[in-house]
C-alpha cells in the first residue's frame, strides 16, 4: 500500500496566523476583571508577568520542536528526554487541562450573559451551553476552518473597536498625557504578590501558543521555521495582551467591578454604550461558545485515543458509537466535568488549567536541559544559554508561578497527579514496565478538530 504522508506548504507567516487564531485574542478581555481584582488593578504587569514565562517556555518548545521535527507535545519531548514514565505524567496532568479547560470557557461566557441577564440564574446558562455543545459534538458537528478564521476576523475587530474606545475615553477624559502612566503596572493597592498570583491567572491566555507544533510535519523548513513561530506567536500574542490590559486598565483604574467575571462588559458599556456593550457580549460569547465546542471535542478524543491505546481503561474510554462514530461516554463525561462549574467562579476555574499547563511548561524547559546532557555524554556540544541557562530559567518562573495557584487548584492538582501515580503503578506492573505509548497525542487531537 502506498504511504500517504502530509504536504509541507506552511511557511513562518502561516504559522504565526494559526497559533494567533488558537489563542483566542479576546479572553484577554474576558478574564480582564478577574485579573484586575486579584493584582489590585494592575492586569499589565500580571501578563507582562506571564509574557516572560512564556516567552522562556516558547524557546524550550522551539528547541525541542527542532529536536524532534514531528508533530509533537509536551507528552512527547519529555517521553524522548527524560523519561516515558515521566512523559505519561506529563500527558496526565495535561489530561487536567482538557477535562476542566470545556468547563472554564462554559463559565466566561455564563457570567458575562448572567450580567446582561440577571433574571436567568446562572446555572442554566452553564448547563444551557452544556447541553448544547456536548449534543452538537455527540452528532458529530465541526466548525469549518473558513469559520474559525471568521471568528477570528471578528475577535480582532471587536477588540480593535474596544481599544479605540477606550483611548479615545481616557483622551476625552484626560487629554493626550492620560494614555501614558505607570499606575496599571505600579500603584499603591497592588503588589509583588498580587501581581504573580494575577499572572498565574493570566497565563490562561497563553494556553495553545504551543499548538502550532502539530503542524510540524506540514511546515517548511521546521527546524527553522518552527522555533521562530512559536516564539512569534507567545511573543505578538502577548503583546496584544498587555496593550489591551494597559489601556483597559486606564478607562477602569483600580479593582472594583459590579461583578469581576464580567468586568470588560461593564467597562464596554462605559466606553460606548449599550450598542457597543451588545456588540461586545456577542462577540464574546459567540467566542466562547465555538471555543467550548472545539475544546470539549478536543478533550472527549484525547479521552478516546488514551482508551483506545489501552493507557485507560479501554471497555469505558476507548469506544465510539456505532450511531454516530462519536466518542459519546467521554463526551457526556466532559459534560459532566463542565457542570462543576455551577460551583466554582472564574479564578478557581483558570487556575484548575494552569496547574496542568505549568507543570507541562516546567518539564518541556527541563526536558531541554536533559536533551543537552544527554548529547554531551555522546560527544555533541550544544549551546550552554540556549540549552541550560534559558529552560533554567524557565523552569524556575514556570514553578515559581505554579506555586501561586488558588490553594484549591493546588489541592485538586495535587490529588490528580497522586491518581496518575496510581495509574500508572497499574498499567506498568509496579512501573517495572514501560507505559503504553499514545498514538495521538493531546496537541495534536486539538488540531483534528480545529
Amino acid at each position: 500500500m502506498a504511504t500517504t504522508t502530509l504536504t509541507r506548504t506552511l511557511r513562518l507567516p502561516s504559522l504565526v496566523l494559526f497559533g494567533l487564531a488558537y489563542l483566542t485574542p479576546i479572553i484577554v478581555l474576558g478574564i480582564f476583571g478577574v485579573i484586575a481584582e486579584t493584582t489590585g488593578g494592575a492586569a499589565p504587569a500580571a501578563y507582562l508577568v506571564a509574557l516572560a514565562a512564556m516567552l522562556l517556555t516558547a524557546h524550550s518548545y522551539g528547541r525541542m520542536a527542532a529536536t524532534y521535527p514531528v508533530a509533537g507535545s509536551a507528552y512527547t519531548y519529555v517521553r524522548r528526554s527524560i523519561d516515558s514514565r515521566v512523559g505519561f505524567l506529563v500527558g496526565w496532568a495535561v489530561l487536567l487541562d482538557y477535562l476542566f479547560l470545556p468547563m472554564v470557557i462554559w463559565l466566561i461566557g455564563a457570567s458575562y450573559l448572567d450580567a446582561q441577564f440577571p433574571g436567568v440564574p446562572m446555572p442554566a446558562w452553564i448547563l444551557g451551553f452544556v447541553v448544547l455543545t456536548t449534543v452538537l459534538n455527540i452528532l458529530g458537528i465541526k466548525v469549518a476552518d473558513k469559520a474559525n478564521y471568521v471568528l477570528m476576523a471578528f475577535q480582532l475587530l471587536v477588540v480593535a473597536f474596544f481599544v479605540a474606545l477606550s483611548v479615545g475615553h481616557v483622551v476625552s477624559a484626560s487629554g493626550p498625557d492620560g494614555l501614558v502612566s505607570s499606575a496599571p503596572f505600579v500603584n499603591d493597592t497592588s503588589d509583588f504578590g498580587m501581581v504573580t498570583a494575577g499572572a498565574a491567572i493570566a497565563a490562561y491566555s497563553f494556553l495553545g501558543f504551543d499548538a502550532v507544533t502539530t503542524l510540524t510535519e506540514e511546515a517548511v523548513e521546521p527546524r527553522k521555521n518552527m522555533p521562530r513561530a512559536i516564539m512569534l506567536i507567545a511573543l505578538i500574542g502577548g503583546g496584544i495582551f498587555v496593550a489591551v490590559a494597559y489601556v483597559t486598565q486606564l478607562v477602569h483604574p483600580g479593582m472594583n467591578f459590579a461583578d469581576s467575571a464580567s468586568g470588560a462588559s461593564e467597562i464596554a458599556l462605559q466606553i460606548g454604550g449599550r450598542l457597543f456593550g451588545a456588540v461586545f457580549l456577542a462577540g464574546l460569547v459567540v467566542a466562547q461558545f465555538a471555543s467550548g465546542l472545539a475544546a470539549q471535542a478536543s478533550s472527549s478524543r484525547l479521552l478516546y485515543a488514551m482508551g483506545r491505546d489501552a493507557v485507560l481503561p479501554k471497555t469505558v474510554f476507548g469506544r465510539l458509537s456505532e450511531r454516530f462514530h462519536t466518542p459519546v461516554l467521554n463526551l457526556l463525561i466532559t459534560g459532566a466535568v463542565g457542570a462543576i462549574a455551577i460551583f466554582l467562579d472564574v479564578a478557581t476555574s483558570t487556575s484548575f488549567i494552569n496547574f496542568g499547563a505549568f507543570t507541562a511548561f516546567t518539564l518541556v524547559n527541563l526536558s531541554v536541559i536533559f536533551h543537552f546532557m544527554r548529547e554531551r555524554r555522546s560527544g555533541r556540544h550544544l549551546n550552554i544559554l540556549s540549552y541550560v541557562v534559558v529552560p533554567s530559567g524557565g523552569v524556575l518562573v514556570c514553578a515559581f508561578l505554579l506555586s501561586q495557584l488558588d490553594i484549591h487548584a493546588l489541592t485538586v492538582g495535587g490529588i490528580w497527579l497522586a491518581c496518575g501515580v496510581i495509574v500508572l503503578a497499574l498499567i506498568t506492573h509496579g512501573f517495572r514496565a514501560e507505559p503504553p505509548e499514545m498514538g495521538i497525542s493531546e496537541s495534536e487531537v486539538a488540531q483534528q478538530v480545529a
